[in-house]
């Protein structure tokens, strides 16, 4: 099940369970939008992976408890922020290629 990560890991901006701005890779690192498109150059900085954009989960039990109330989003946030120099060196390696290709 998704952490649903309460903020971005580089610069710190609230994402809360309903933020449509959220992305993550496929180890659930999570970045606002505005970082994914612009320092990341869509290139996660811990694995190398592509971003999507981060689910929604519903806030009202639809079916069979699953929704906020019974899963609830982390608190706790993962801030991390990137080194800029040190990640565009990274990126420059591997940016060209389709996420699904790395």
């Amino acid at each position: 099940m998704l952490e649903l990560r309460p903020t971005c890991e580089h610069c710190n901006k609230d994402l809360p369970p309903e933020a449509l701005d959220a992305r993550i890779c496929s180890y659930e690192c999570t970045f606002c939008a505005g970082c994914v498109e612009g320092l990341l150059a869509n290139v996660c900085p811990n694995c190398g992976g592509g971003f999507e954009k981060r689910p929604v989960r519903p806030v009202r039990n639809w079916k069979n408890n699953n929704y906020l109330g019974n899963d609830p989003a982390r608190t706790e946030p993962k801030h991390r922020p990137v080194d800029a120099a040190a990640h565009a060196v990274f990126a420059a390696q591997i940016a060209a290629l389709p996420p699904e290709s790395r």
